[in-house]
C-alpha cells in the first residue's frame, strides 16, 4: 500500500515518495512532506535549471542555486523560470 503524504505544494494528500531523496534532516523533511508527483515534477525542473543555466552540477555555486530553487519551488514562492525560457513545442 502507498505511503501517504500531506503535500506542502499540492495542499493534500497524496502518494509519498519512497525514500528520502538525498541523507540528512532536508532530505527526511522532503520524505515526510513532498508527494511523489511534486519531486518528479521538481526533477524535471532542476534538469531545465542545469541546462538553460549551463551549471556544471558539482560547482558549490550551482548546488546553492539549485537548493536555493528547490526550496521555492516545494515548499514557498517566488520560483521562475530561466530568464529567455521557451518551452519545447509538442
Amino acid at each position: 500500500m502507498a505511503r501517504l503524504v500531506n503535500c506542502a505544494k499540492l495542499g493534500e494528500q497524496a502518494e509519498g515518495l519512497e525514500s528520502a531523496p538525498f541523507p540528512g534532516p532536508k532530505g527526511q523533511y522532503i520524505y515526510d512532506n513532498i508527494s511523489q508527483k511534486v519531486w518528479q515534477e521538481w526533477l524535471s525542473m532542476q534538469t531545465m535549471l542545469i541546462n538553460e543555466n549551463h551549471l556544471a552540477s558539482f560547482e558549490p555555486k550551482a548546488k546553492k542555486l539549485i537548493e536555493d530553487e528547490r526550496e521555492k519551488f516545494l515548499f514557498g514562492t517566488g520560483f521562475q523560470m530561466p530568464e529567455g525560457y521557451v518551452p519545447p513545442v509538442k
